[in-house]
């Protein structure tokens, strides 16, 4: 009988000792260490990486790149009222190409005095992996303002005009086993042209004008955005940083994925 009722008096001893431990500190050479999952180790496997930090680190690093590369300013400075009045005789190239098959510019022309594009904006850009892993597609949502001055309208008309270009982005190894990113196909996305009067509702020969005016810029204005925008992109992508470049293009080179579908 005693032994058992010291075993019991033992137990208890022994559960208050331990919820005691419990509640002391932790000698500092046995903390944990915080985890910053910004620094990198070298030698640390890109794929063991959070890939939202991945991804959202390239999207970030393109639009800030655009944005400092002067995009806007360029958009701002399309000369599209130049680029119509010429016509496709002496525009030459790929404008000349392109005006060749608008058809309603000449008789359109007598009825604009002024055609500028105003606050352009770089809109919140959008990721998507391939499925098979190995290539990126980055869209590039802009946004602008078009004024035209026009004596039917007695004023200016200003069009909304949202358009997106897509950028495909792959990853290569050079002859030095360097590996880096590279611009593959870049062009608008098809049907992504959308153009509204942010006046309100036109009487009807000035909604006629804003008809025609829309049909030569859907024929005009995506190769000319994307004539400015491409290029853009390429040269933002060869100043990436390479810790982010490397990281990425192994991942790609391995088909592993990490933008997280929504």
């Amino acid at each position: 009988m005693f032994q058992i009722g010291g075993l019991i008096v033992f137990c208890g001893l022994l559960a208050q000792t331990t919820a005691l431990l419990d509640t002391l500190p932790l000698p500092l050479d046995t903390l944990p260490l915080p985890l910053d999952p910004t620094v990198i180790l070298e030698g640390t496997p890109a794929q063991a990486l959070n890939p939202t930090d991945l991804a959202g680190s390239l999207t970030d690093a393109l639009s800030t790149g655009l944005l400092s590369e002067g995009l806007l300013g360029s958009l701002e400075n399309l000369p599209l009222l130049n680029v119509l009045k010429t016509g496709g005789g002496t525009s030459g190239g790929l404008l000349g190409g392109l005006l060749g098959k608008v058809t309603s510019v000449v008789p359109l022309m007598s009825k604009i005095i002024d055609m500028k594009i105003t606050n352009p904006q770089l809109l919140e850009l959008g990721l998507v992996q391939s499925p098979d892993g190995h290539r990126l597609y980055v869209t590039i949502p802009l946004g602008l303002t078009l004024s035209v001055n026009t004596p039917l309208a007695g004023h200016l008309l200003k069009l909304a005009v949202k358009l997106n270009i897509t950028a495909q982005v792959l990853a290569v190894k050079n002859e030095e086993g360097k590996i880096h990113l590279v611009l593959g196909d870049c062009t608008h996305s098809p049907g992504s042209l959308q153009i509204s009067l942010l006046n309100g509702f036109a009487p009807l020969p000035i909604q006629g004008l804003v008809n025609g005016i829309s049909s030569i810029l859907n024929q005009l204005l995506p190769e000319l955005v994307q004539g400015e925008v491409c290029p853009l992109v390429n040269k933002v992508l060869s100043q990436l940083d390479v810790t982010l470049v490397h990281s990425i293009a192994d991942l790609l080179i391995h088909g592993l994925e990490f933008v997280i579908k929504v």
